[in-house]
Order: structure tokens, then C-alpha cells, then sequence
């Protein structure tokens, strides 16, 4: 692969990021800060913060995705601090770790900067006031890195002691703990379809259903250090960077690795992104490069290759560069592929090894297709006698024939076989339904006694004419549940032209169901589903589509009435709903009161954060999320009184009904550690309060001051 363009920044790049107005932020490890132009690498703007970073394999430093605030660790790691890009001025820092600071991060819709340490602890900072406004779960060990979900829904920590948090942003609650890794998880990245990649200091890469929380996937062929990953535009492609400077690619839909050396470098790759309206990799190296690569290189090569039917070199292009296989191009020449195979076999069935070969020709120099080719022509060396057999009535023999070579149950005389089956079949069985032909259905079928796989249909059909009745009656009456409990007892039943009938009547319900779903037709949708349900190829399906339809009618519904509780419930159930014209307008609506109640929570004012949060008191999937900003708030109150030497009384109950109705939040712990420092004689002891907590706390037990 050759790179689109590069520049040299001589340091190590330490971040990557394309911001929302297109603009790319370069930081290197002397957090010299540079935003340019992405087609010529201009300098757009920049500053120098002069922190030197020594180790930066994890996220020491983060930008908002608008440009307006940045994060670093200090130096010395015993810090993680927020910044204004405009202003350049310190917002806040966090300096409360136990032990350094690890990671920071900024969430994709700009509300808060993360703090990640060596105590397993993860500190959220409102990005407005810079105070701090929740913790994260716990980890036991070091936070070695935190994602976020695209829509800001979710965050996860990864941590030394080899486990995942996943926390909703939403809800503000805590999902699960992922446990597979053998060692400590390093990097985790957020996928479409409810996928999570995460990956360990063993180089052990898990992909992950976050529904389920179960392990969909691990990645083979890693050998190296994995230093950074990112995905190509809908998360088709995987890239992972390595110590060793190379990039690794996966499909992410089969999670097959496409090359363990889709790119080269000289120097260690330190961090990655993907510009996704040019299809472009961008890597940033130890050395201080910064260099761009199309992942369709080559695909304006295929084209001309493909008119002059040079097929050796198209496949040469495609081991070259496997991401081409995935072009319109490599369509076309798969399907001329598999005419030419369809073709090259009729001519075999014909016996024309010649003309087959002939045909083949434009592929010979095609390894992986010459391969296929030698097998196709050694398959068919038996063909001969297959038909011969065959034409002969020698049923048994030919039959086997089939089964040793597979591919001839493609061909037109194994068709003809099998037609001859069916309707030598359906004639006994409409033999058996009269006692006095049925010797005539056993003379039918002698020719098929000594096949393996159809003995055992005959025996059945044979003795076994009542059950046919039955089955017959069953689906005149579309008794269908009765029909799939006679098909499970007795096989030859699928034999019979009944449940060719049947199977088209299911498929047919479907491509129905579907149609209506397209026009949101949800009420009839539901009536065929019930139908569909006793199908049991469909069982699954049914279940899971009639239970989303019903969630999103219940939503419809509570949209229509303007019952805002039960939408924003039913939003937490079904997440997909957050992505239709409604539900997005709803989280819109939430994120922007939750922003105004933050800035009353921030001055103190519970009667402000009380007036705007009052709609969603009973919305209970909000509750700890509301519970939560006044958490914050009442801790603003707390901290301003003690600044202003409030009597030790005054804030000893302050301290004692925050414990009672938030419990032992990371918050009143460190407020604690200060008051006693400042009011030594207390003898307030917090582990003998009575302790509420933020999920049992509710809107009744709101008041305009926790002193009071």
C-alpha cells in the first residue's frame, strides 16, 4: 500500500481526531497541539501545552469533538486537567486519584471529561463548570482506557483487572461487568449492531453482543502488540495497529482476517482514525508521521483488468490489496466466475472435458480458481458412469454415486432423479390410502428399497397411512400446529407435495409481515405473525419481530398522547428507538433539560434543577439520572457553607441527610476527609449513618437545601 500523503511532525503523535467541521487535531507527545486542513495539511491553528508525556499507549490526552475543549494527564501523571481551547485556561483537574491518573476521555456529544486512575476509579467532570458531577463502577485495578458508544448512550472502562463496565449515560446506571479476557483489557471500541470490540495486553481481541453481554467472536491471527484500532465508515472494516508497524484488517461482518500485513511501517503505530467520506486510513506513527492511505487503492486498475479479461492480475491486485474484493468491480467478476463454473459443468455433464477446460481457460492462471478447476474436472471423471447407472434404472448404484461426489446433485440427470422420486412417491402414497392398492405402492417403490435415505421415507409411508389422513385433514382445516407436530414425528411427511404447499404459504406470510412493517401496518403485521408463529423455522424470528412491534406500538402511542414517561421507558428497553425521528427528538429534548438543570446544580439551586426536572419525576428509567444532578447539587451547597465557615452542627446534618438519601457517593467521601480536617472535633463517623442511595432515592425527597 502506498500512502495519499504524509507529513513529519518529529514527535510522536500522541492523538488523532477529525472534528466535526472536518478539521484533524494532531497532538504529539510534547502535547503540541495542531489543527489542519485535511487536504493539504495547512495549519489551521495551534498551541503548545508543553506537557511531555513519557508513556502515551493509552488516551493521555482527548478533544471534544467541537473543537472547544481538550484533556491531558499532567506530566506526572498525578493529574488529569481540562482545558479551553479558545482560552487556553485550566476548566478544571481532577487530582483525586489514589495513585496516578491512566486515561482521559471526552464524551461524543462534549458533556463530560472522564478521568480513569491506578485506583480502579473513573471521575466524571461536567465540561461547563468543571466540577465534578459522578463516578463510574469500580474497577479493582487500573483504568487502561474509556469509548463511548456514537450516539453517547454508553461508556465503558477497560481495566488491569481484565474486565469491561459498560455504563448507561442515559439511564446514568451501570449495565454489566464483561468477563472472557485471560489478561488485562487495554483498548475497547463501541461497533454498530449492539457490538463492542475490546482487546487485551496479550494481544487477545473479543467482539462482544452488549445485548447479551455474550462473546460473539475472537479474532484470530494477532501477534503483535496492539497499540490502536479503529473502523472503516458503518464499521465494515476492522484496522488494529501495531508495536511492530503493521495494520492488520478484518471483515467485520464474517470477522475474517483479510491480511495480517495490510500496511508496513518503519516506526511503531501509535494512534489511528478514518476519514470517512474519502475512504481514507490515517496513521500516526512513533517516529511523528502522519500518513493517510486510500483503503480502495488499486480498485481504478480492476476495472481495465477486467475489460481485457485479465484475470491473473486482478487476483494479484486483490492478494495485494484484499479490501478490493469488497468493490462493484470484484462483483462483476465473481459472477463471471460462476457463469464460467456453471457453464464449464454443463459441458461435463455433456462429457466435453475439452470444451469444459476451454471454457475455464481465462481462469488458468488464477491459483485459488485452478485449484477449484483440477477438483471440478476430477469430480466429474465419474460422471459417465453416473448417468449411466442412472439411465439403466441401477437407483441404488447412482445414488451413491451422488453421495461420494456432491457436485453432481447440481446437474440436470440428478434432477430428473429426483423428480422421478417425487412422483413415484406421491403415486404410493395415494396407493396407501386405499388398503386394497397397497401392494401396488410397495411394487412402486422396490426400485428405491436399497438407497439409504429413502428406505427410511418408505417404511414410514408404508405403515403409516392413518398419519398422512391426519395431515391431510389438518392442513384442509389450516390447523397448522397440528400439521408441524405430525411433520416432527413423522419425516416422510416433508416428502410429500402437502409441505411444499406449506413451506410456500410460511414464506409467503413473511415477505407479508415485511411488506406491512415497511408501512408500519403493525396491527395487521401482528395478526399474520400469530399465524407465522406456529411455523417452526420462523419461531425465532416471530418472536423477537412481534416483540419489537409491540414495544414500538406502545411507543406510537405514548407519543401520540404525549405520555412522555412511557416513550422515555420504552426507549431504555428498545434502544433502536432512540434512532427514529421521534425518539432522537426526545433524547434532544432530554440532553438539553439535563444541560439547564446541570447549571442550576452547579450554583446550588435544587428549586431550579426541582423546576426543570419536574416532567420526568415520573419517568423511572430518569430517576437515578435526576437523582444524580442532585446529588451534585446538594454537594455545591455543602461545599459553599463550609467555605463560608458555617457552624460544624449545620454541616454535620448536611453530611448526614446527603449520606441518607444518596448513600456513600465518591463525593461526600472526599467532603468528608476535608470537613474533618477543618472541624476536628466532630465525631460524625460515616459508616454509621443511615445510607440511602442513588437508585432508591425519589423525587419526594427533594428539598431546597440539604442543611436544612
Amino acid at each position: 500500500m502506498e500512502p495519499v500523503k504524509s507529513k513529519d511532525f518529529k514527535h510522536a503523535i500522541i492523538l488523532l481526531k477529525i472534528l466535526e467541521d472536518k478539521r484533524i487535531i494532531v497532538i504529539d507527545k510534547e502535547t503540541t497541539i495542531r489543527f489542519l486542513d485535511q487536504e493539504n495539511f495547512k495549519l489551521l491553528d495551534g498551541f503548545k501545552v508543553n506537557i511531555k508525556h513519557k508513556y502515551y499507549k493509552g488516551s493521555v490526552t482527548a478533544f471534544s469533538s467541537n473543537g472547544e475543549n481538550f484533556a491531558s494527564l499532567s506530566a506526572d501523571c498525578k493529574e488529569s486537567r481540562l482545558f479551553s481551547a479558545k482560552t487556553k485556561k485550566l476548566i478544571a483537574k481532577v487530582d483525586r486519584h489514589q495513585g496516578e491518573s491512566s486515561c482521559v476521555s471526552i464524551d461524543p456529544l462534549n458533556r463530560y471529561m472522564f478521568s480513569g486512575g491506578e485506583d480502579g476509579k473513573t471521575f466524571a467532570i461536567d465540561i461547563k463548570s468543571g466540577k465534578l458531577i459522578f463516578t463510574l463502577p469500580t474497577h479493582v485495578d487500573t483504568i487502561n482506557d474509556i469509548s463511548f458508544s456514537s450516539n453517547g448512550n454508553w461508556v465503558a472502562t477497560s481495566s488491569y483487572d481484565r474486565k469491561i463496565s459498560l455504563f448507561s449515560l442515559v439511564t446514568m446506571t451501570p449495565k454489566i461487568k464483561l468477563k472472557a479476557h485471560a489478561a488485562p483489557v487495554i483498548k475497547s471500541r463501541f461497533l454498530t449492531k449492539h457490538r463492542l470490540l475490546s482487546v487485551d495486553k496479550n494481544s487477545s481481541a473479543i467482539i462482544w453482543n452488549i445485548s447479551t453481554s455474550k462473546v460473539i467472536e475472537r479474532l484470530n491471527g494477532i501477534h503483535d502488540d496492539i497499540i490502536d484500532i479503529t473502523t472503516s465508515k458503518d464499521d465494515k472494516f476492522l484496522f488494529i495497529g501495531t508495536a511492530l508497524g503493521y495494520v492488520l484488517v478484518y471483515d467485520l461482518d464474517t470477522y475474517e482476517l483479510l491480511s495480517s500485513k495490510y500496511i508496513k511501517l518503519a516506526s511503531p503505530i501509535t494512534k489511528m482514525a478514518f476519514n470517512e467520506e474519502e475512504h481514507q486510513l490515517i496513521l500516526g506513527t512513533e517516529d511523528g508521521f502522519l500518513v493517510y492511505y486510500d483503503i480502495y487503492e488499486g480498485e481504478d486498475k480492476l476495472k481495465t483488468m477486467l475489460q481485457h479479461k485479465e484475470f491473473g492480475n486482478i487476483q494479484k491486485a486483490i492478494d495485494f490489496n484484499p479490501i478490493l474484493a469488497y468493490t462493484q468491480i470484484y462483483d462483476l467478476l465473481s459472477n463471471f466466475w460462476e457463469n464460467t463454473l456453471k457453464k464449464a459443468k454443463i459441458a461435463l455433464e455433456h462429457h466435453n472435458k475439452e470444451k469444459a477446460m476451454l471454457i475455464f481457460n481465462a481462469f488458468k492462471d488464477v491459483p485459488s480458481k485452478n485449484k477449484i478447476i483440477q477438483k471440478t474436472i476430477a469430480e466429474y471423471a465419474e460422471f459417465e458412469k453416473f448417468t449411466t447407472l442412472a439411465k439403466n434404472g441401477k437407483l441404488a448404484l447412482a445414488y451413491s454415486l451422488a453421495n461420494k461426489h456432491p457436485v453432481y446433485k447440481e446437474s440436470k440427470m440428478y434432477a430428473a432423479l429426483e423428480k422421478r422420486w417425487k412422483s413415484t412417491f406421491i403415486q404410493a402414497q395415494k396407493f396407501t390410502l386405499d388398503p386394497k392398492l397397497a401392494s401396488q405402492a410397495k411394487d412402486i417403490l422396490a426400485p428405491y428399497r436399497g438407497i439409504s435415505e429413502k428406505t427410511v421415507l418408505i417404511q414410514e409411508l408404508l405403515t403409516k397411512s392413518e398419519v398422512y389422513r391426519r395431515f391431510r385433514t389438518a392442513i384442509g382445516q389450516k390447523d397448522f400446529k397440528i400439521c408441524f407436530e405430525l411433520i416432527k414425528q413423522h419425516k416422510f411427511l416433508k416428502e410429500l407435495p402437502e409441505y411444499d404447499v406449506l413451506t410456500k404459504y410460511a414464506d409467503n406470510l413473511y415477505l407479508k409481515v415485511n411488506a406491512l412493517l415497511e408501512k408500519d401496518d403493525t396491527h395487521s403485521a401482528i395478526k399474520l405473525l400469530r399465524v407465522l408463529s406456529v411455523f417452526e423455522d420462523f419461531k425465532d424470528e416471530v418472536k423477537e419481530l412481534t416483540r419489537t412491534i409491540e414495544i414500538k406500538q406502545k411507543f406510537y402511542m405514548a407519543i401520540e398522547n404525549d405520555d412522555i414517561a412511557t416513550a422515555y421507558n420504552l426507549m431504555v428497553q428498545e434502544e433502536e428507538l432512540g434512532e427514529t425521528k421521534d425518539g432522537k427528538k426526545l433524547q434532544e429534548i432530554w440532553y438539553k433539560d439535563q444541560m439547564t438543570a446541570n447549571g442550576f446544580a452547579v450554583n446550588g439551586d435544587a428549586l431550579g434543577v426541582k423546576k426543570v426536572l419536574d416532567k420526568y419525576t415520573t419517568v423511572s428509567s430518569k430517576l437515578v439520572a435526576i437523582a444524580t444532578i442532585f446529588a451534585w447539587c446538594y454537594m455545591v451547597q455543602l461545599e459553599e457553607k463550609a467555605r463560608e465557615g458555617a457552624p460544624q452542627s449545620v454541616i454535620e446534618t448536611g453530611i448526614k441527610q446527603y449520606v441518607s438519601s444518596f448513600g456513600l457517593v465518591e463525593q461526600i467521601e472526599n467532603f468528608y476527609e476535608l470537613f474533618k480536617r477543618k472541624y476536628k472535633d466532630t465525631k460524625l463517623n460515616l459508616e454509621l449513618l443511615p445510607k440511602g442511595s442513588l437508585e432508591m432515592w425519589r423525587p419526594a425527597m427533594i428539598v431546597r437545601s440539604i442543611l436544612d
